[in-house]
C-alpha cells in the first residue's frame, strides 16, 4: 500500500517537475531537473519512514506543486481532482442540477426564478417558493448555506431529488420529485435598448455560449433598431482565448490580425478576423475597469488598436498570459503558463510580477494610493512600452488597457451607512420579504417591465419598512449617510424588486440609469465629434 502510494507520488512528481524543467530545455537544466526529482524522492522516504507522526504524502505534494507555481507567475495554477469541475463550470456554459436561481433568507431556501426549460419549471416550482425539505430532510435553519444547496441539489443528470415547497397562499407543503438535467449558465447578464438606437450588452464572462449569446442578442437588438452599441466588460475576468478571439472578429472587418500568442517553446500563432462579423459598422463604447482582464483585454486591445472602437472607464487588469491546461496522473490539473499574448500594434499587457504573487494582487491597493482611480496623469508609462494604433493614435503596453476616455472612480456614493447595509444583508432581505408579500399584487399593478420601470416609485412612505428593518437588523439611520447613499440603494432596491419579478437583465435596466459611468458612455455614443478627433471607424 505504502508502496502504491509512493509511486502515484512520485509519478506526480516526475509530470510536475517535467514540465517544469522543459521551460529551460538544456543540457543542465535537464541535469537539475533530474537532481531535483532525485532531491524529493529522498526527502519523502525520510518522512515516510522517519517522521514523528503520520503524514498524507498526497497533501504534502500538492503544497510542494501549489508552491513551486507561485514562483513562476501568478496565474499559472494547480487545481485539485475534486475542484476540476467546478472551476471548469462556468466557463462550459452549463452544469446538471435543479434549474432554479435562488437565495437564502433568514436560514430558508428562496427560489428566485425557475431557469426556463429547466425540470423545475416543467413541474410547476414558482418564483417565491420557499425550499423546505430536501429528500425528506428538514432544508431550514443556519447550517443552510450555498454550498449546502449546491450539494443536495445539483448532480448527475439523470438522477433524481425529492425537494418539498411552502408556497404562499398553500397550507399545505407541496411535493416535487425532480429529475436533474443540464442547466445552462448565461454569460451575457443584461441586454436592452438604452435609447431608440444604442443597444446595451453586458458580457460577465468569456464561456463556451459566450458567441452564440452575443450573436442571439445583438440580432434581438438589431431588430429593435440598433444602430450604436454599448458593450460593458466591466469586472468581467476573462475566460476562454478563443471565445474572445471569435467576439473581436464580431467588430473587425476581415483579414485584420486579433491577437498573437508567443512564448519560448510555443512559435507565434495568429488569429485574424473573418469577413462574417455580425457588427462590424456602426458607432462601439467597450467599457472597462480595474477588473477586467484576460480575455476582455483581448477585445479591448483588438478594437482599440484598430481604431474600431472608443475604451472607456479606467485602466484594466493587465493580464497578457495564456494558460494551457494539464492532467496529472491523479485528474488533478495543472494550469501552467505557456505564452503571452500580443495586441495587433504589437503590445503585451501584462503588467509585472516581479516582486512576487502576494505583491502582484495588491496592485489595486496601488493604485488607489496613487490616485490612479480618480486622476489619470498619475498613470505612467515609459515610452519603451509605445505603440501606435492602425491611425497612429498612441496606445501603451506593459500594464493593462488604458481607456481613451477615462472615468474617475465615483467614491463619494459608498458611505459607511451603505457598507453596514450590505455587511447586514438589509437590501436583499427587505427587498425579498416585500415581494414574497406582494409579488401577486406587484404582477397585477405592473403586468410588464416597462410599465414598472415608469410608475414604480419609492417614496417616504415605501421606505419607512426598509429603515425599521434596517434597525432591527443592527443598522441605525445615519440622515449623512443615507443621504450620500440614497441615490443608489434606492436604485438597487428597485433593480433587485425588477429582478425577482422579470429577470437579471431587468435589474441592470433599472441600475444602469443611476450608473454614471454607463451614462458617460451613453453621452459618447451620442458625441460624433469626440468619434472624428479619436479617427475612430463608425
Amino acid at each position: 500500500m505504502i508502496k502504491n502510494k509512493r509511486y502515484l507520488v512520485l509519478t506526480a512528481m516526475v509530470v510536475v517537475l517535467w514540465m517544469l524543467g522543459a521551460m529551460q530545455a538544456n543540457a543542465q537544466s535537464q541535469k537539475d531537473l533530474y537532481a531535483g526529482l532525485k532531491k524529493y524522492s529522498a526527502f519523502l522516504q525520510m518522512v515516510e519512514f522517519a517522521y514523528v507522526d503520520t503524514v498524507n504524502d498526497g497533501k504534502l505534494v500538492e503544497k510542494a506543486i501549489v508552491e513551486t507555481l507561485k514562483e513562476l507567475d501568478p496565474h499559472s495554477m494547480y487545481i485539485s481532482k475534486k475542484d476540476v469541475q467546478k472551476a471548469n463550470e462556468p466557463l462550459e456554459g452549463n452544469f446538471e442540477g435543479v434549474g432554479i436561481q435562488f437565495e437564502i433568507l433568514r436560514d430558508t431556501i428562496n427560489v428566485v426564478h425557475t431557469i426556463s426549460g429547466g425540470p423545475s419549471e416543467k413541474l410547476g416550482v414558482m418564483p417565491g417558493d420557499k425550499i423546505v425539505k430536501i429528500d425528506g430532510q428538514a432544508a431550514t435553519g443556519k447550517n443552510v448555506t450555498n454550498q449546502y444547496v449546491l450539494d443536495h441539489l445539483r448532480g448527475k443528470k439523470g438522477s433524481k431529488v425529492e425537494v418539498a415547497v411552502l408556497r404562499a397562499g398553500k397550507k399545505e407543503l407541496i411535493d416535487f420529485s425532480i429529475i436533474r438535467d443540464k442547466i445552462p449558465l448565461n454569460s451575457i447578464d443584461a441586454y436592452y435598448m438604452v435609447n431608440s438606437e444604442t443597444g446595451y450588452i453586458n458580457l460577465s464572462r468569456f464561456a463556451q455560449t459566450s458567441l452564440q449569446e452575443f450573436i442571439e442578442a445583438t440580432l434581438k437588438l438589431q431588430a429593435q433598431g440598433m444602430k450604436n452599441l454599448i458593450l460593458d466588460l466591466r469586472n468581467n475576468t476573462g475566460g476562454y482565448m478563443g471565445t474572445a478571439i471569435d467576439l473581436s472578429d464580431q467588430f473587425l472587418d476581415g483579414g485584420k490580425l486579433i491577437v498573437y500568442t508567443e512564448g519560448i517553446h510555443s512559435p507565434r500563432e495568429d488569429y485574424s478576423s473573418t469577413p462574417k462579423g455580425l457588427f462590424q459598422q456602426g458607432k462601439l463604447v467597450v467599457m472597462m475597469n480595474e477588473n477586467s482582464a484576460s480575455a476582455s483585454e483581448i477585445v479591448a486591445g483588438a478594437v482599440q488598436d484598430w481604431d474600431r472602437a472608443v475604451i472607456v472607464g479606467r485602466r484594466s487588469f493587465g493580464k497578457g498570459l495564456v494558460q494551457r491546461p494539464f492532467s496529472l496522473p491523479d485528474s488533478s490539473q495543472v494550469r501552467l503558463t505557456t505564452a503571452r499574448y500580443h495586441t495587433p500594434s504589437g503590445r503585451c499587457i501584462q503588467k509585472s510580477y516581479a516582486e512576487g504573487v502576494d505583491k502582484y494582487y495588491m496592485d489595486f491597493a496601488k493604485r488607489v494610493k496613487r490616485g490612479e482611480l480618480i486622476h489619470p496623469d498619475s498613470i505612467k508609462f515609459p515610452d519603451s512600452l509605445k505603440f501606435f494604433t492602425s491611425k497612429k493614435r498612441v496606445v501603451y503596453g506593459g500594464g493593462g488597457i488604458m481607456p481613451d476616455v477615462f472615468i474617475p472612480w465615483d467614491s463619494s456614493i459608498i458611505s459607511d451607512y451603505y457598507l453596514d447595509l450590505r455587511r447586514k444583508n438589509v437590501v436583499n432581505l427587505f427587498v425579498g420579504e416585500y415581494v414574497d408579500k406582494n409579488r401577486g399584487t406587484l404582477q397585477s399593478e405592473y403586468p410588464d417591465f416597462k410599465t414598472f420601470d415608469k410608475v414604480f416609485s419609492l417614496n417616504e412612505q415605501f421606505m419607512k419598512p426598509f429603515f425599521e428593518l434596517a434597525e432591527k437588523q443592527g443598522v441605525k439611520l445615519d440622515e449623512k449617510g443615507y443621504k450620500a447613499s440614497e441615490k443608489l440603494i434606492k436604485s438597487q432596491i428597485k433593480g433587485l424588486i425588477a429582478e425577482k419579478l422579470w429577470n437579471l437583465s431587468a435589474f441592470y435596466e433599472v441600475a444602469n440609469q443611476d450608473d454614471e459611468e454607463v451614462i458617460k458612455a451613453v453621452e459618447v455614443i451620442e458625441d460624433n465629434a469626440l468619434f472624428d478627433k479619436l479617427k475612430i471607424d463608425r
